[in-house]
C-alpha cells in the first residue's frame, strides 16, 4: 500500500477513530527500529479495527489464524513478528491504564513478545553489543547483566522523586531526554528493547499531560533510536561526546508540534552525511521567469498585506482562530477559512492541538514569525522586480 491509510484517521474529528489511527500508525512505524516491515494484511486488519468492525482481541485472533494458515517460508522473514507486535502495541496504546513501575516496563515487553520471544518479560542474563550504523560500526556500552535489576530500580526511583514544578518547557524536555536515554541504555531486554521503551515512554508522557497523538514516532522511529544511541556514546579521543540534543529535537516535534527536520544522516558521528554545499552567491543569478511563475502560484498582493497584518498581530507563540482572523482583517468567514488553509499549505502557520478545533500559530523552528514576514516581503519585492523587468522590455 503506497497511500498512508492512517493519516486521514489521525486527522479525523471523531476521537475514537483518531486515537486508534494514531495507535496503529505508531505501532507499525516502530517496527522500523529493528528493520522490520508489516504486511498488507495487517494494514487491512488495522483499518477494520479503526472502523469499529472488529476489536483488538479479534484483530489479534485473525493474525494468529492467518499465520497458522500461511507460515513463513523463509526462516529470516520476520513479517509475522512485525504484524503481531504491531497489533499488540496498538492495543496497549489504546489502553489508558498505566503504572510507573519497573514491573509495568517488564509487563509491556511480555505482552508484546509473548509467543515470539521465549524470554518475553524477562531481564536478560548475558552481556550484549550491537554494531550501529550511526556510530560507524561501534557499539553503545549497555548495562552489565549482573546489575540490570538494581540499575532499573534506581532509575525509576530517581524519576519518581523528580519534580517538574516550575521548570521551563526546555528544562522539562531536556530532563525527559536524559531519563528515557538512560532507561534505554540499560537495555534490560535481549530483543525488542527500543519498541518496549517507546511504548512505555508514550504511556508515561500521557500521565504528564502530553497528548502525544501525532505521527512523529510513526514516521521517525529510526531517528528516535539513533538519537538514543548518540545520547549514550562517547569517543573522547575523536571528539565525540554523548549528547541528548538530537533526542530533544525529536521531543520538541513530538510534544510541542514544532517542525524541526529529523534526518538520520545528521546523527552520524563522521558528520560527513550532514554536510551540504553552500551556493556561490556571487555567481548565482536570479531567474526572472521562475520568479514570475512562482508569484502566480503563490499569493495575490492583497493576501501579502493580510499576512503582514497577521504577523504583526499574532506575534511569537500567540494562538488564533478563524474568528480572530476575521476581526483583524475584516473578512468573511469563508475567506478567513480559505486564507488559513493557504497559509497552512505554504508552511507559514501550523495547527495547534489541545487548544480546541481550528486553532493556529505562526510556525516556530525552521519557519517562524520573522520568516513568514520576510517571505511575504520577498513576494512583494518580487512583484516590484517583475514590474521593472516588464517596463524595461517595453522600452
Amino acid at each position: 500500500m503506497n497511500k498512508d491509510p492512517f493519516r486521514e484517521y489521525i486527522k479525523e474529528s471523531e476521537p475514537d477513530k483518531r486515537d486508534k489511527g494514531y495507535a496503529w500508525h505508531t505501532a507499525i512505524g516502530l517496527q522500523a527500529v529493528d528493520g522490520l516491515k508489516t504486511s498488507d494484511y495487517l494494514v487491512r486488519t488495522a483499518v477494520r479495527n479503526i472502523e469499529g468492525e472488529i476489536s483488538f482481541e479479534e484483530a489479534n485472533a485473525l493474525l494468529q489464524t492467518y499465520y497458522e494458515e500461511n507460515p513463513a517460508r523463509d526462516s529470516e522473514d520476520r513479517t509475522e513478528e512485525a504484524d503481531k507486535v504491531s497489533a499488540r502495541i496498538a492495543a496497549l496504546l489504546s489502553e489508558r491504564a498505566f503504572s510507573f513501575t519497573p514491573n509495568e516496563y517488564l509487563s509491556i515487553h511480555r505482552k508484546l513478545f509473548a509467543g515470539i520471544d521465549s524470554h518475553a518479560g524477562c531481564i536478560r542474563e548475558y552481556n550484549i553489543t550491537k554494531k550501529e550504523w550511526v556510530l560507524n560500526g561501534a557499539t553503545v556500552l549497555y548495562g552489565s547483566a549482573t546489575e540490570l535489576k538494581e540499575t532499573l530500580d534506581y532509575d525509576f526511583s530517581e524519576e519518581r522523586k523528580f519534580s517538574y514544578r516550575n521548570l521551563s518547557m526546555d528544562e522539562i524536555i531536556r530532563h525527559l531526554a536524559v531519563f528515557i536515554s538512560r532507561l534505554w541504555q540499560i537495555h534490560v531486554f535481549g530483543e525488542g528493547n527500543t519498541r518496549t521503551t517507546a511504548v512505555f515512554f508514550i504511556k508515561y508522557l500521557r500521565t504528564l499531560g502530553f497528548d502525544v497523538t501525532n505521527d512523529i514516532f510513526a514516521e521517525n522511529a529510526w531517528y528516535f533510536r539513533n538519537s538514543l544511541v548518540r545520547a549514550n556514546y562517547n569517543d573522547l579521543k575523536n571528539g565525540i561526546h554523548e549528547t541528548t540534543e538530537y533526542l530533544e529535537v525529536f521531543l520538541r516535534n513530538l510534544l510541542l508540534n514544532e517542525n524541526h527536520p529529523l534526518h538520520n544522516r545528521t546523527l552520524h558521528i563522521s558528520g560527513a552525511f550532514g554536510k551540504t554545499e553552500k551556493p556561490d552567491i556571487e555567481t548565482v543569478k536570479p531567474d526572472i521567469d521562475k520568479i514570475k511563475a512562482d508569484i502566480k502560484k503563490k499569493f495575490q498582493p492583497k493576501t501579502v498585506s493580510h499576512i503582514l497584518r497577521l504577523c504583526e498581530t499574532f506575534q511569537g507563540q500567540t494562538i488564533f482562530g478563524r474568528s480572530d482572523v476575521m476581526k483583524v482583517i475584516d473578512i468573511k468567514p469563508s475567506r478567513a477559512s480559505e486564507l488559513l488553509r493557504e497559509l497552512t499549505e505554504h508552511g507559514i502557520i501550523e495547527p495547534v492541538s489541545g487548544q480546541g478545533k481550528g486553532k493556529y500559530r505562526f510556525r516556530q523552528g525552521n519557519i517562524h514569525r520573522q520568516t513568514a514576514e520576510s517571505f511575504a516581503y520577498n513576494i512583494a519585492s518580487c512583484r516590484v522586480l517583475e514590474k521593472r523587468v516588464s517596463n524595461t522590455k517595453v522600452r
